[in-house]
């Protein structure tokens, strides 16, 4: 009687133990998903970002909040995602001037990989950076541009967003395609350039497209020039660098969705498809078209690719401007 009884005190304990030990919900129930942007709230960037996130949200069945975590050319927001927990509920906004621009410039302190240390679910959006004056100013094309700055070396001075900024880097190579030189005014973001140049107090700056779309169809800014290979639909009148005599200055400004290395492929798969139903919605699709953005068309291993692939062009290009961060 006495190992019965003790039989069933301990089956009595156990089933009394059984609950204490937590079962970890399927992914995606266990709570949020962070998505981190390594920019500032408020900009066009992280304003379009949030409208993915919205969508995505809608078809995994989980929230995705946004959070900006700003900070050393948006490496850090995107390091503490490398260094998040591999399990799906760490995401970050991935984009250019982070994964290749930072990682060079940076050098040994970025202590991750844009390759190895993430698994990149999609490219999200894509835009081209441009010359962009003031109307009143007396230069209407690329031309005149490299005229006025040779015939008086350095009075021109341009804006961008900060030093080894993308623009800050389209401007660099511009320069020394054309043989020519300007002085670099740098700023802490693009809409105080913006606001300047339109004001008198600058000449010139560089911006993207998304940014600079709604001052360009306002009459407040006048493109010169812009740096994808092709005329763009919504701006025909715009010609391209390519066009005016820069075969070479082809550049995209993208953006995409990362995670950290490791995570799942079940997980990433199923994001890259909700970020793929996310770019083919028509609400955003109208707003993409509202800034002038393009949808993003590579996914999985194709964006890890291409990442790769950028990380590999730009590297040579980036050192060879002479741009450093100290």
């Amino acid at each position: 009687m006495s190992l019965t009884r003790r039989h069933l005190g301990l089956t009595a304990l156990g089933g009394l133990a059984a609950p204490a030990i937590a079962q970890t919900p399927p992914w995606p129930q266990a709570g949020p998903i962070r998505f981190i942007v390594p920019f500032a709230s408020g900009g066009t960037t992280d304003i379009i970002a949030r409208i993915v996130a919205a969508e995505m949200s809608r078809r995994i069945g989980q929230s995705m909040i946004v959070e900006n975590r700003p900070g050393a050319g948006a490496t850090l927001g995107t390091g503490q995602v490398a260094r998040a927990a591999p399990d799906g509920y760490t995401l970050v906004l991935s984009v250019i001037s982070a994964m290749v621009v930072g990682k060079v410039m940076y050098g040994d302190r970025v202590t991750w990989d844009p390759d190895t240390d993430f698994a990149h679910i999609a490219m999200l959006m894509s835009t081209p950076y441009l010359w962009l004056v003031r109307p009143g100013l007396p230069i209407r094309n690329v031309a005149d541009l490299v005229e006025a700055a040779k015939r008086a070396p350095d009075s021109l001075t341009y804006g961008t967003s900060g030093i080894g900024s993308m623009p800050h880097l389209v401007a660099v190579r511009f320069c020394r395609a054309a043989g020519i030189s300007m002085q670099h005014a740098p700023y802490r973001g693009a809409a105080q350039v913006a606001t300047d140049v339109m004001s008198g107090t600058l000449p010139l700056m560089v911006d993207s497209l998304t940014a600079a779309s709604a001052n360009i169809r306002a009459g407040s800014l006048r493109p010169l020039a812009h740096t994808w290979p092709d005329r763009i639909p919504d701006f025909p009148d715009i010609p391209t660098f390519r066009e005016s005599g820069y075969p070479d200055l082809v550049v995209d400004g993208w953006s995409g969705l990362a995670a950290p290395a490791r995570t799942p492929r079940p997980i990433v798969e199923r994001l890259a498809e909700a970020a793929r139903d996310a770019l083919a919605s028509p609400d955003l699709l109208r707003r993409y078209a509202e800034t002038s953005t393009a949808p993003g068309r590579l996914f999985l291993d194709d964006a890890q690719r291409f990442v790769r692939e950028e990380l590999a062009a730009w590297t040579p290009i980036i050192r060879a401007s002479g741009a450093t961060v100290d």
